[in-house]
């Protein structure tokens, strides 16, 4: 998006997110850091002191230019706290090591989103090992993988669909756990199956979980990713276990 459309939503966002008990987040994503340095200070002229941080991807910074990112971020804003999303799409996915080396310099640094597909969960208990100071949030079938050895958040994605059920997935421990990450994994393939080829950017399947809560909410991306419509947001919701519908 650019610096004038981020300006407007970040408004926005403030708005809704104005009472005391409200903690905002906001992710600033650039190719360019002087980008995101000045993003991150017109947020803190609005009182929002909570960031997401993701690599610039135009290439795969080096273990240097990792700890650059973060000394030039963390380093400058030490009222702020970080959160980094550990994703491949950045070209360089941390591990428990490095989060150890960041975390021991940077005390603002504090948590971490790890969507990764990866079906090993001892990657999971790495990071949590390594780096024990940070809270770890990892989606739904990692969640599950490690939640019965460790303590760590739920970065919720499909489970949404149903927030009674997620937060009974959240509460859950045993086969219980198992039980329901596998009837998650029912609901992400029927939306896969209902999105198809029409879009394949995580916000297409984002906005419809959205959607079955807002009516009103639109599948819109911007150009040039193309987007889910109202046929496939049917699809979805007709398929959708019945435990699992929108409440």
């Amino acid at each position: 998006m650019s610096d004038e459309q981020f300006k407007q939503i970040v408004h926005i966002f403030r708005s809704e997110m104005s009472s005391p008990e409200d903690y905002p987040m906001v992710g600033v994503i650039s190719l360019s850091l002087s980008t995101i340095l000045e993003r991150i200070e017109f947020c803190l002229s609005l009182g929002i002191s909570d960031f997401q941080l993701s690599f610039p991807c135009w290439g795969s910074l080096t273990d240097r230019e990792v700890d650059i990112f973060f000394d030039e971020i963390c380093g400058r804003f030490s009222e702020c706290r970080f959160l980094h999303y550990n994703l491949p799409r950045s070209q360089r996915v941390l591990t428990g090591a490095d989060y150890a080396r960041i975390s021991a310099a940077h005390p603002n640094f504090v948590a971490v989103k790890y969507g990764g597909a990866d079906p090993d969960p001892q990657i999971r208990l790495e990071m949590l090992l390594n780096a024990p100071e940070l809270q770890f949030f990892f989606t739904e079938p990692g969640y599950a993988s490690v939640r019965n050895e460790a303590e760590c958040g739920l970065l919720i994605s499909t489970a949404s669909v149903n927030l009674s059920m997620a937060m009974t997935f959240f509460q859950a421990r045993g086969d219980q756990l198992i039980r329901l990450r596998e009837d998650i994994e029912k609901v992400h393939d029927t939306l896969l199956s209902a999105v198809g080829d029409a879009g394949h950017m995580d916000g297409v399947f984002d906005k419809i979980l959205i959607k079955s809560h807002l009516p009103e909410f639109s599948l819109r991306l911007l150009p040039p990713y193309t987007s889910a419509d109202d046929t496939c947001f049917d699809a979805f919701l007709s398929k959708v276990p019945m435990n699992w519908r929108p409440q």
